[in-house]
């Protein structure tokens, strides 16, 4: 017992020391554990010889079912929903392109027989929800055009697909497989997400903790599993299919599919590039393994492989890359495509100019009136910008910066953050033509750099993110 706390308590030191060296040397987190696993399985300094295949199966997938539930969970649908159609096309009809690419790659450069290439293709069609939402959390890595709603919505809906391959090409060689749940248990977290219920501040820490430790407990058991005197084997073999799958295969899905929706070339590489493979690809090969089907290669490790390059090269260079692309969007926070954003503080900052004839034109700062909790905290005059002090004079044209208290929303009141598309029926209308419902009112108009307290001209353009005021009828 002793010796099982003790080796319970080691994995877990050296898992919170590899998201320290993680963030200090910027590869991703996941990765690490692959190797504290592999630290301590056969090959490893601890020795411990693993390769129950059926135990790692069963404890994989119900840790899936945790990381597919907050997929879903954490998904902002309001955001997604623009994205929605290609988010869905890119999870079916692009993993299936995928594997069949990557299919007739494998028969044609690797030699093998078409159902063990289709059943490679199939395990390795989906990008790994785990490693995507890792990479743009800690990387802070937003994305421009929706494109940070569009990998978190395919990446967490598209192992089902990927499944569903996997288990057909299973089932043509004779062997046993399981029922397909994680389609359902996604989109109950969407539904649970993007629900009103109470004290989901509280679930939402639970969920983020349970989830890490799932994918920790993956990736460990994954590292556990592998044993490395086997890869020089299968080497030049995992490294061709990852080229298959990188540069040829997900590319062709992604502008096949894309491009009619009129996304540009540089979105189109981008999603192209973030394909990361990881604990989804390696949990089916796992399955496959497990369920006794003959094969005749080492598929688990040329999956993982497969995974380790993907997430150690792609996970690595994908803000490099964004950069490169001019698809970073420096103006939003990447948290805030997640259900589980909070903001960081009680107050907010407030800008109020001051024209010719205002009230508070040339008076000092001691002699206004701010409102009850407010504090006047800088002025921007021009490109100067001045701290304030009892004793500094308001200038024509200065814009004043506020701080107000933050206001906590009743539970019948609620804010509804809208963005425009070029397709949005309120684009290019005025607030006066929207002819809103008396419970609803547009508060603010969020225009890249620039918040707009819009009056009924104010026009709605292509791009704006519109906050809309709604008062909900109070529940007996």
């Amino acid at each position: 017992m002793t010796v099982s706390i003790l080796f319970v308590a080691a994995v877990i030191f050296l898992s919170v020391l590899a998201n320290k060296l993680s963030n200090k040397f910027g590869m991703p987190t996941l990765i690490l554990f692959m190797f504290i696993g592999m630290l301590f399985g056969s090959d490893g300094i601890f020795k411990i010889h693993f390769d129950n295949f059926e135990l790692t199966e069963t404890v994989c997938s119900m840790a899936l079912v945790f990381i597919m539930f907050y997929g879903g969970f954490n998904l902002k649908w309001k955001l997604a929903r623009p994205i929605a159609v290609q988010a869905v096309l890119l999870s079916t009809v692009g993993v299936a392109v995928t594997a069949g690419v990557t299919t007739v790659l494998c028969r044609g450069f690797l030699d093998m027989s078409w159902i063990e290439s289709f059943l490679i293709g199939a395990v390795l069609s989906s990008t790994d929800a785990a490693s995507v939402f890792s990479i743009l959390r800690q990387k802070k890595l937003n994305l421009r055009d929706g494109t940070a709603s569009l990998l978190e919505m395919e990446s967490g809906s598209n192992d089902p697909m990927s499944y569903m391959l996997t288990v057909i090409a299973i089932g043509m060689m004779g062997a046993r497989s399981s029922e397909n749940i994680l389609l359902s248990i996604y989109f109950m977290g969407i539904i649970v997400g993007n629900s009103r219920i109470k004290n989901k501040e509280i679930l939402i820490p639970f969920f983020d903790g349970v989830t890490s430790l799932a994918q920790i407990l993956i990736f460990f058991l994954l590292g556990l599993l592998t044993f490395p005197h086997k890869m020089p084997e299968i080497m030049l073999a995992a490294l061709a299919v990852a080229v298959f799958i990188t540069l040829v295969a997900r590319p062709v899905a992604v502008f096949l599919l894309l491009l009619p929706f009129q996304c540009s070339i540089r979105q189109c590489l981008l999603v192209s590039f973030a394909g990361l493979r990881g604990a989804a690809s390696s949990v089916f090969a796992i399955m496959v393994v497990a369920s006794g089907a003959s094969i005749s290669y080492d598929l688990f490790h040329i999956v993982f492989m497969v995974s380790l390059f993907s997430v150690a090269i792609q996970g690595t260079l994908l803000p490099t890359i964004a950069r490169k692309l001019s698809m970073v969007d420096n103006q939003t926070d990447v948290r805030k495509t997640f259900n589980d954003y909070q903001e960081e503080s009680a107050i907010t900052l407030m800008r109020m100019h001051i024209p010719k004839g205002h009230s508070w034109e040339n008076k000092l700062i001691r002699e206004i009136h701010v409102p009850t909790g407010s504090l006047a905290i800088m002025l921007k005059r021009g490109k100067e910008t001045i701290i304030t002090k009892g004793d500094t004079r308001i200038h024509t044209g200065d814009d004043v910066i506020l701080s107000v208290p933050a206001y906590e929303a009743a539970e019948h009141e609620r804010l509804e953050e809208i963005v425009i598309g070029k397709k949005h029926n309120w684009c290019d209308k005025t607030i006066a033509e929207l002819e809103l419902p008396p419970k609803e009112l547009i508060a603010l108009i969020l225009r890249e750099n620039d918040n707009i307290i819009p009056d009924g001209k104010t026009r709605i353009q292509e791009g704006d993110i519109v906050v809309k005021t709604l008062l909900e009828d109070k529940k007996v």
